[in-house]
């Protein structure tokens, strides 16, 4: 049975009397992987933010499967704030002060560990290349058990390797009861990752579905062509 943690109801986004976010509807299903794919400005980052709190919605309802949401959420967005001059290990270190939890240095490491990031525990966080830090800010997304990540374009402006590791860490994190919530301009990437997608052209969602249905849907070869029908 379908579980809906988060459903988003009539949201609404002005910016100088200009809607950017227009009366948009979907839901968020318990461990699922859901792309939002769209033109740049068509709204997808502040829908995100939105739902993550950081900016308030000028209408619309945003519904939560808990009353404590932000306790398990976690978030990605395109520039991670490292500290600078920090280890990898201190930041994470840091970072967990600000969920309230408490780790011990093995803990940390065997996370690390996991996302094969052993080899960097003690280099400076900002000093990392660009993977590694997209790995090790899903490493921080994650550190607190959420039910729910955001991911805002995670592997853009990585080599192929590093963005064959990271996709594989998205479907690896939708295996472990978490669901995952990414956009990407990266249609191929979408394609293989996302059990729905969700389009937002100016502001509005043009549609909603499988990969699979949506090109039957439209009777089109591939997500690009799909993309470049709707918007």
């Amino acid at each position: 049975m379908v579980k809906t943690l988060i459903k988003v109801e009539s949201l609404v986004k002005k910016y100088n009397d200009r809607r950017v976010v227009n009366e948009i509807d979907f839901e968020i299903y318990k461990q699922e992987v859901l792309g939002i794919i769209g033109p740049n400005g068509a709204g997808k980052t502040t829908t995100i933010e939105m739902i993550l709190g950081v900016r308030l919605p000028d209408a619309g309802e945003i519904y939560y499967w808990d009353d404590k949401p932000k306790d398990n959420i976690g978030a990605q967005l395109q520039s991670v704030p490292f500290f600078p001059n920090m280890s990898v290990l201190n930041n994470l270190k840091l970072f967990a002060t600000f969920y309230g939890k408490k780790f011990t240095n093995n803990e940390l490491i065997d996370l690390l560990e996991k996302f094969k990031l052993s080899n960097v525990i003690y280099s400076k966080a900002d000093r990392l290349s660009g993977g590694q830090q997209k790995k090790l800010a899903i490493v921080m997304t994650i550190m607190h058990n959420p039910k729910v990540i955001f991911l805002d374009e995670p592997t853009a402006a990585l080599d192929p390797r590093a963005r064959q590791e990271i996709r594989e860490l998205i479907s690896d994190l939708a295996n472990k009861n978490i669901s995952v919530v990414f956009s990407s301009h990266d249609m191929e990437e979408v394609a293989k990752l996302s059990d729905r997608i969700v389009l937002i052209n100016n502001g509005t969602i043009k549609d909603i579905g499988s990969p699979k249905d949506l090109l039957e849907k439209y009777d089109v070869c591939n997500l690009e062509e799909l993309y470049l029908k709707l918007t």
